[in-house]
């Protein structure tokens, strides 16, 4: 058995990382996105990916888009390879944008999980802390426990630095502090910190954001009840009705024998049906998954 595959970042450095120095400018906000995110790679390996990636794909769609416009539309030449270049464009930025917005989707993802999980989390954490357990004990209980995975990764960070890197706690804590994207959970960290410099009571500090935190997720639950019947009249409208309607007038027309070329109604509708729905219905998805509650 080999030593396994190359991973992609490895690849893409290999073929482009020593071309993409120009470009790297263009995405400064990247590289710290990239280390909040947690994501194990290197900002100069990720920046190759993402050009390697948008190469391919608008290569793929320049080639393909053509041909498949040619066989199934018989679409001449000229207009289908416009087509095709258009297409490569937009799927090559597409890819680039995707790249880069990515790091802050995962930023994002993680706030909300922490953020959904902070009544539970500080609950447990209150009741350990009621049982006379110390601090460090505490986190190390919570990275073995059954807890979503930005919770966990987020205590196993605190024990990593305490165990591994010879921190103390309260260091430990600040560190995980600043590299959390959630301002709750800095705000809890930072009043554990406090509470464990004055000699306070862990177990009621706890208690009382654990209370804090359910009422605040009861007020979310509400919010996002209210606007997911308002994406639920968007969609229906966007997504259900509006392509019927325009599935019937460009049969019409198709029996009609209206319109050529570009506007060929047979053409339309293999773009509404294979691309217009599908990509509508991904959007849809997106924003729902990016304002839904994890629990």
């Amino acid at each position: 058995m080999g030593t396994g595959a190359i991973k992609p970042q490895a690849l893409a450095y290999q073929l482009v990382g020593e071309k993409t120095a120009p470009i790297l400018p263009l995405f400064k906000d990247l590289d710290s996105n990239l280390e909040r995110a947690e994501l194990k790679v290197s900002f100069r390996a990720y920046v190759s990916l993402a050009i390697l990636a948008s190469l391919l794909v608008s290569f793929s769609i320049l080639v393909f888009v053509p041909l498949v416009l040619m066989l199934t539309a018989h679409l001449p030449m000229t207009p289908a390879l416009f087509f095709g270049l258009g297409g490569a464009m937009f799927g090559g930025a597409f890819t680039i944008i995707g790249f880069y917005f990515y790091p802050v989707y995962r930023l994002d993802s993680a706030k909300r999980d922490l953020e959904d999980n902070l009544p539970f989390t500080t609950s447990y954490m209150a009741i350990l802390a009621g049982a006379g357990v110390p601090p460090d004990r505490i986190f190390r209980s919570l990275a073995d426990a059954n807890v979503s995975k930005s919770v966990l990764l987020k205590a196993r960070s605190i024990v990593r630095d305490v165990e591994l890197f010879g921190f103390d706690i309260i260091s430990a804590l600040e560190n995980a502090s600043k590299r959390t994207p959630s301002e709750k959970f800095k705000e809890m960290l930072e009043g554990f910190i406090g509470t464990i410099h004055s000699g306070g009571d862990l177990a009621a500090y706890l208690t009382s954001r654990s209370k804090q935190y359910m009422k605040l997720k009861h007020i979310a639950l509400k919010k996002f009840s209210d606007t997911l019947s308002i994406l639920a009249e968007f969609y229906v409208t966007l997504l259900v009705a509006g392509p019927l309607i325009l599935v019937v007038m460009l049969a019409v027309m198709g029996m009609l024998g209206g319109g050529s070329g570009l506007l060929n109604p047979n053409l339309l509708l293999n773009l509404l049906t294979y691309i217009g729905l599908p990509i509508g219905s991904i959007v849809f998805l997106i924003i729902l998954d990016m304002i839904s509650p994890r629990y």
